[in-house]
């Protein structure tokens, strides 16, 4: 599938998610000692997920692809829709709460830091397996369902909101805070 459809270009963006939840798995599973966590790395995680995972990524498809397929008679408030919307929440939560608790957990706070970690890892399950489910499920079910001509206007909008700053990020410069990370964790 060519990544210029509606389906190939969110299956890109999930490869640099997977990535970021890869990352930020090591770093929470790798505390040498205790207190010792590359927080600053954490924190570029979670700026990472906040803005590009959702407001970018889950902003495409809960805005554009559900709402196209919304139109072609799927429910957004039963099935495969409503999973996924749901899943969006329960990640927006994870990721609340890790960034609650990282300046605590940097200043010592050992329940802080114990929040932390479950808030991260508990998103490194959840969006493994929603982008199995989506990648797997959800998505062949929209390349069936939209057409070539609908196709072409679904990645024109993408591209409109890829000219969008993120918290004053552009998409590049999101995409380069996970390139710095890779560099930093090569093994991740």
């Amino acid at each position: 599938m060519s990544s210029r459809t509606p389906t190939g270009v969110l299956r890109d963006q999930h490869r640099r998610i997977l990535k970021i939840a890869d990352v930020l798995e090591e770093v929470l599973g790798s505390e040498p000692t205790p207190g010792t966590f590359d927080y600053d790395a954490i924190e570029q995680c979670a700026r990472f997920i906040r803005l590009y995972a959702d407001a970018l990524h889950h902003g495409k498809e809960e805005n554009i692809l559900f709402v196209e397929l919304e139109d072609r008679g799927m429910s957004r408030t039963e099935g495969p829709l409503a999973v996924m919307l749901f899943e969006h929440q329960v990640g927006r939560g994870h990721v609340r709460a890790l960034e609650e608790a990282l300046p605590a957990a940097r200043g010592g706070d050992e329940d802080a830091r114990r929040r932390m970690v479950r808030a991260g890892m508990d998103y490194v399950e959840l969006i493994r397996g929603h982008i199995r489910k989506e990648d797997h499920v959800l998505f062949n079910w929209a390349d069936q369902m939209i057409e070539p001509p609908a196709c072409a206007l679904l990645c024109g909008q993408y591209d409109e909101v890829c000219r969008r700053r993120f918290d004053g990020c552009t998409v590049a410069e999101l995409e380069g805070i996970l390139a710095g990370l890779q560099e930093r964790y090569p093994d991740a």
